[in-house]
């Protein structure tokens, strides 16, 4: 059963895999890559301080938890657990995988990228009570970049899913925490 469920998801990622391109290998080098989303994280910053203003730097400091404590569970402790090899380095088909930009660490799973666009994203939301809709476009970010994971080699479908599950429940979690805690001193 096992081996049904690792050949199908072979079979999904050297399929979501082979759409490439020279252009889209441009595009997705820089999606994929850590800098660049630099001036989206200045802006949600700024958009904190600026315009959604109270409690600003608490609202920040509840974005950089959830997103720092996602990506300690996936990178420290879920990826030396399950040491499963990223599909770049694993030999069962990374002659087939087509790799843009390098292959990375040893293990994927979880991805951390998914655990920490999607903590961002849902972090932001939930602290930004205004009624504008950009605040949605996020997570399609987050789907943008987790699918760039696949496309440039290093991830398999369900390291980004158990990922993304990872970045909404860590932040959710300490969502509500923070919710208990504001509570228990009113009380």
């Amino acid at each position: 059963m096992i081996e049904i469920i690792r050949n199908a998801e072979y079979e999904w990622f050297l399929w979501l895999n082979s759409f490439h391109s020279p252009f889209w290998d441009i595009i997705m080098y820089w999606v994929t890559h850590r800098f660049t989303w630099i001036p989206l994280y200045i802006f949600l910053i700024y958009y904190t301080l600026v315009v959604i203003r109270k409690n600003a730097w608490y609202k920040l400091f509840f974005i950089m938890a959830s997103v720092g404590l996602s990506d300690r569970v996936t990178s420290g402790l879920m990826k030396p657990y399950f040491m499963r090899f990223r599909p770049c380095h694993d030999p069962a088909i990374q002659n087939l995988v087509h790799v843009v930009g390098g292959c990375g660490g040893q293990y994927g799973f979880a991805s951390s990228h998914a655990a920490n666009t999607f903590a961002l994203a849902l972090a932001f939301l939930l602290i930004n009570n205004n009624a504008n809709k950009w605040k949605y476009f996020l997570f399609l970010w987050a789907i943008f970049v987790s699918y760039s994971r696949i496309y440039v080699g290093v991830h398999f479908p369900t390291d980004l899913i158990v990922g993304a599950i990872v970045g909404v429940l860590v932040t959710l979690i300490i969502y509500f925490v923070i919710i208990k805690f504001k509570q228990s001193l009113l009380t």
